[in-house]
């Protein structure tokens, strides 16, 4: 049996986009920057040809879409990693208290202070 280019493309595709997934639940998202040219290039290959399957384009799909959950969900996580890291910068900067009318007190903190002995 000869197996036709588009199969061999579509295989090739789904292994990157299997290779991504481990990436993106193991938290290697470094690995990512190495799979995405290959990605790219194996799309690009894939709209260039026609495709009689349509059960192997829906399954490349539904990989598309599992991987692209994941991936908007380690954005999510990096956005909310920055967004406390903000937070506790602020809080070292500043020591906030309220007074008995609900009313902020914002107080600068030293980031250098220095303990003086003596004798």
């Amino acid at each position: 049996m000869q197996r036709n280019p588009e199969s061999d493309l579509i295989k090739a595709l789904e292994e990157v986009l299997d290779l991504e997934r481990a990436a993106l639940v193991d938290g290697e998202l470094d690995r990512l920057d190495h799979m995405f040219p290959e990605k790219e290039k194996l799309i690009g290959a894939l709209n260039d040809v026609q495709v009689f399957d349509s059960a192997d384009l829906i399954r490349v799909q539904k990989k598309i879409e599992r991987n692209q959950t994941l991936l908007n969900s380690a954005a999510d996580g990096l956005r909310a990693v920055a967004t406390r890291m903000a937070e506790l910068r602020r809080v070292r900067q500043e020591f906030s208290t309220y007074d008995s009318s609900g009313q902020r007190s914002g107080y600068a903190v030293r980031s250098h202070a220095k303990l003086e002995k003596r004798a």
